[in-house]
């Protein structure tokens, strides 16, 4: 099993969306998928389609106490351990808690023999969620945005990775992922040629294509079941199978081109 955090402490990166979108390639493609929103704004759960989730189905009881994971929910052919903004409690109770930050990890290791690949989907902040999270992972996917935006928080994210490597010197950067990319901008090519210079290993660049994005969110589908064949679907299939190499998946991606 490969457990996967989509990580960066910037919201509006596509961190929700690649993770629902690369877990259902990953599916698709025969993989055990298992997915974990770390999110109180709950943006994964949602776009998914799972309404109506209690404090119980989330990890407030696995980040605050060390109990096991509750029952996933299937949705789209997904293993899912929903979010709810009721989560956001297990911030303040993690903090007075040893070893708190470690509880996800050892949860995921009973569960080892059932999935393939877990893919979390961590906060947009650099709380006691998002620590949770990257320090269960094998490796970090994380998602930058070519605009100014994502490079003001590559400094943040390297005094992140320096502290959290103190407790997980393993821990490393799968994929650097840039997002939200519009060749036609002079500035978002300038930022990707930067990110080139900056970043390594970096994936191919996510176009900005917000309406199906946005559409697909909203009714609670994964781009492969929402619009197939569409040129968002064939960037989520390039990205699953960068993705997945990185992560040293063995998993094939059925139309991904580069």
């Amino acid at each position: 099993m490969r457990t996967l955090t989509l990580f960066n402490h910037a919201g509006g990166v596509m961190k929700s969306s690649l993770t629902r979108d690369v877990g259902y390639t990953l599916a698709a493609a025969g993989q055990r998928v298992l997915l974990i929103d770390l999110d109180p704004q709950a943006n994964l759960t949602d776009w998914l389609g799972v309404s109506g989730v209690t404090r119980d189905q989330t990890v407030y009881n696995t980040a605050t106490r060390g109990d096991d994971l509750p029952p996933p929910v299937e949705v789209h052919g997904l293993h899912v351990v929903p979010s709810d903004v009721s989560l956001a409690l297990a911030e303040g109770q993690m903090l007075g808690v040893v070893g708190a930050h470690l509880h996800l990890r050892q949860a995921l290791a009973k569960w080892a023999d059932q999935y393939d690949v877990v893919l979390i989907d961590s906060p947009p902040s650099l709380g006691q969620l998002s620590i949770l999270g990257a320090l269960a992972a094998d490796h970090l996917i994380v998602p930058v945005p070519t605009r100014q935006k994502g490079m003001n928080a590559l400094a943040g994210l390297g005094e992140a990775m320096a502290t959290y490597r103190k407790l997980r010197p393993d821990l490393t950067v799968a994929l650097y992922v840039p997002t939200l990319y519009d060749a036609r901008r002079s500035h978002d090519r300038e930022a990707y040629a930067a990110l080139k210079d900056l970043l390594s290993p970096l994936a191919s660049p996510i176009a900005d294509r917000g309406a199906v994005w946005n559409d697909s969110a909203s009714a609670g589908q994964p781009v492969g079941v929402y619009a197939p064949g569409s040129p968002v679907h064939r960037d989520v299939l390039r990205a699953s199978a960068e993705i997945a190499h990185a992560a040293g998946l063995n998993v094939q991606i059925e139309g991904a081109t580069a």
